[in-house]
């Protein structure tokens, strides 16, 4: 009896270790293949955009917007009981810095997904680090075709593109009977898409009978545009076309208008219109600016009178802006991807669940991502700076 109370006891003793084995590598794999950002109570989000420095604004109106709806949700309880944080880092509005930022976000902050980048030059030298990572990269506050061609699965766009934008500033050229335009651009990747959008708009109406006189590039960040203004204004261009942000945009209305210029003034949506209304003042009465959101005090639309409330019950109600409701969008958008995601939250549910998202109704912002397009807007409308500094539509 003894030995086989003995035998019995090491199979026993055997099993329990080969349990234990057994529930430690069950745990180890369980962890291993835990999501990056997702936990039982929260989902972590990336964003890299400008914080500090000559475009600030765009940065922080962005992620405001976006905070904004991510705090509503979260007092509902979340998304499946898990409350969304986003991390926003400082990139100054230059890509060096936003690649870094965004390797530590993926790497060291484990974040699920990158959303609200801003900029073109920004987004591109951090969309190839997450395609490489494979996490979704969410709603660029940039309109550049470079993002969005070739078709790329981990990245989607909620706003319509410059060749979209450049090609509605054209019809209003034409409208107007305008012929001679100078265009002023940032040097860098922003600059050359909404040149090349323009450019691309004028091929496809070959008898518009407009044409560019003027090319001249500025250095991105910067007010210093004299070089730029002496070599538009030598080609008398009855139009300036503008692909720049607030700062640059501003301060080269102001010197034209100082030097006598009575010409046409247009802007693409990047160029942050709050911010440039604040910086040309009445002066810019006229100035032209095509947007790819609703106007964000037109409470017609359900999505905008959601957004001023919430704006209003933060004690934020003269906070509306562009910019600002672009992050409230987008936020939006990619919570309802979350929704359509389910409970057992991955990156593959997420993009699949997104892809299922055609025409889709925000609130009268149609959103509309399939398995083959992951842009999800084409709308433009004009908007034009009145003689009391508003932006009206």
């Amino acid at each position: 009896m003894q030995v086989h109370s003995g035998v019995r006891g090491r199979r026993i003793a055997s099993l329990l270790v080969a349990c234990a084995i057994g529930s430690f590598i069950a745990n180890a794999g369980a962890q291993g293949s835990a999501q990056p950002g997702v936990s039982a109570d929260s989902i972590m989000l990336g964003q890299s955009a400008a914080l500090t420095g000559p475009t600030a604004v765009l940065g922080k109106q962005m992620n405001a917007g976006a905070q904004l709806y991510f705090d509503f949700i979260n007092q509902q309880g979340g998304v499946y009981g898990r409350k969304i944080e986003l991390k926003a880092l400082d990139d100054y509005y230059e890509p060096e810095a936003a690649a870094k930022n965004t390797r530590a976000l993926i790497d060291d902050a484990h974040v699920f997904a990158l959303f609200g980048y801003v900029g073109t030059a920004t987004s591109e030298a951090s969309l190839p680090l997450a395609t490489q990572a494979r996490v979704p990269f969410f709603a660029p506050f940039t309109g550049a075709q470079s993002l969005r061609q070739p078709f790329n699965r981990y990245a989607f766009h909620v706003r319509a593109g410059y060749n979209e934008e450049t090609a509605a500033i054209l019809r209003q050229i034409q409208t107007t009977g305008l012929k001679r335009v100078a265009v002023v651009y940032n040097d860098d990747a922003y600059g050359k898409a909404g040149l090349d959008g323009l450019e691309r708009a004028l091929k496809a109406a070959p008898d518009s009978g407009v044409q560019i006189v003027a090319r001249e590039g500025v250095v991105r960040n910067t007010a210093e545009i004299g070089d730029a203004m002496q070599g538009a204004m030598k080609a008398t261009p009855d139009a300036v076309v503008m692909i720049s942000a607030y700062r640059t945009a501003g301060a080269f209305v102001k010197e034209a208008l100082r030097r006598g210029y009575n010409g046409q003034f247009y802007n693409v949506s990047f160029v942050g219109t709050q911010a440039l209304a604040k910086e040309v003042g009445p002066k810019g009465s006229g100035v032209i600016i095509s947007q790819v959101m609703p106007h964000p005090g037109n409470a017609t639309l359900p999505v905008v009178r959601e957004y001023l409330r919430l704006l209003q019950a933060a004690g934020k109600h003269n906070d509306f802006d562009y910019a600002s409701i672009e992050g409230f969008i987008a936020a939006k958008a990619f919570v309802e991807g979350l929704r359509r995601a389910g409970k057992d939250l991955t990156r593959d549910k997420l993009i699949a669940a997104l892809e299922t998202m055609k025409n889709y109704d925000l609130g009268g912002y149609i959103i509309n991502f399939g398995p083959d397009s992951h842009i999800g807007s084409k709308f433009v409308e004009m908007t034009i700076i009145n003689s009391r500094g508003q932006v009206i539509r």
